[in-house]
């Protein structure tokens, strides 16, 4: 089946300065929350998420979660006061400023300045749960099940998934500013298990980014991803155990940067390395790796799931060289560190 089959219908946008607070009361007690402090927000969020799946030729699961609230931060040295509700009143947000100036206490600080601003957009504002359906949706997941099935008689089991979800954020920032971002996020995921004279072995492949659900439910980009989880499973089918020791790796592109990232990307994220917890703490401008490795943190490549427009304290996303031919030269930052 094709992607272009009716869509449903989307939600107003996420304006809450408009329909449920009054953004000029809203930043006089957001600056009393922050007054003395060194920095602060107030984090405004909308959050809609659906899930399908499909598992053995049946809709296991079909799921929707809508949510709602604001975060308001104040933050003096090492201390950060932060509470949250999930209703947008005004009675809500002035109970939050008692909790929040609990970490400014006699004050004394002086407000860091404002993020640098930016009208750079690395992902589109459309809405992903509405991009198609729920019948198309429902028709695509069957249509994978029912192709790989057909692709190959040791297929015993499929499993399928439709996700997408849309976050619409606004940040007000003691200074006055405004900041707004809309995050769409969709994905497919393909599972696959095979079985050959008793041993049954599995394969997963899939992907997605800040795009829309069409293009992955179309069939020239779900067909490629399908076989790619059955070429994995029917490899596994003539898998070895691995030998044990202590042996040389090579991680492909892709998915293994996950190993990368748990083994190395939590020890340069700042606040560690602020604390000397790190094991890379002290050691800026020395080597840490072999010559030859460049470790980047990139959060302006439009698309992907990684890209951010703004992060969550209104500061443009950022490519960021970590680690430069062996040499640790930056770390991870966010505003406090």
């Amino acid at each position: 089946m094709t992607a272009t089959a009716a869509t449903q219908t989307p939600e107003a946008p996420f304006r809450p300065f408009e329909t449920a607070l009054d953004r000029d009361n809203s930043l006089s007690l957001l600056r009393g929350a922050t007054e003395g402090a060194d920095d602060g927000e107030l984090f405004l969020e909308r959050r809609r998420s659906e899930s399908l799946v499909l598992d053995d030729g049946r809709i296991r699961s079909a799921g929707y979660d809508a949510a709602e609230g604001f975060g308001l931060r104040a933050v003096r040295g090492d201390v950060a006061g932060y509470a949250h509700a999930s209703e947008l009143s005004e009675s809500a947000l002035k109970r939050a400023v008692g909790m929040a100036r609990l970490a400014v206490g006699s004050g004394g600080g002086t407000l860091a300045a404002a993020p640098a601003g930016t009208n750079r957009r690395l992902y589109g504002d459309f809405d992903p749960i509405s991009d198609a359906g729920f019948a198309a949706k429902i028709d695509t997941l069957r249509a994978i099940d029912e192709y790989l099935r057909a692709l190959d008689k040791r297929v015993v089991q499929v499993t399928a998934t439709l996700a997408a979800s849309l976050q619409e954020v606004a940040i007000l920032r003691p200074e006055g500013n405004l900041i707004t971002d809309v995050r769409p996020m969709a994905r497919i995921s393909i599972a696959v298990i095979v079985e050959r004279e008793g041993r049954r072995e599995s394969g997963h492949h899939g992907g997605g980014g800040r795009i829309g659900l069409s293009g992955l439910m179309d069939p020239s980009h779900w067909q490629p991803v399908a076989r790619e989880a059955l070429r994995v499973a029917l490899v596994n089918l003539d898998a070895v155990p691995a030998p044990a020791g202590s042996l040389e790796v090579v991680l492909g592109p892709g998915w293994p940067g996950i190993l990368l990232h748990e083994a190395v990307g939590h020890g340069l994220e700042g606040d560690f390395n602020r604390k000397k917890t790190s094991a890379f703490a002290g050691l800026m401008g020395q080597q840490v790796a072999a010559r030859g490795v460049t470790v980047l943190d990139d959060g302006t490549i439009p698309d992907r799931r990684g890209s951010v427009s703004v992060d969550d304290e209104g500061t443009p996303g950022a490519r960021t060289v970590l680690i430069e031919d062996g040499v640790l030269v930056g770390y991870m930052q966010d505003r406090q560190n």
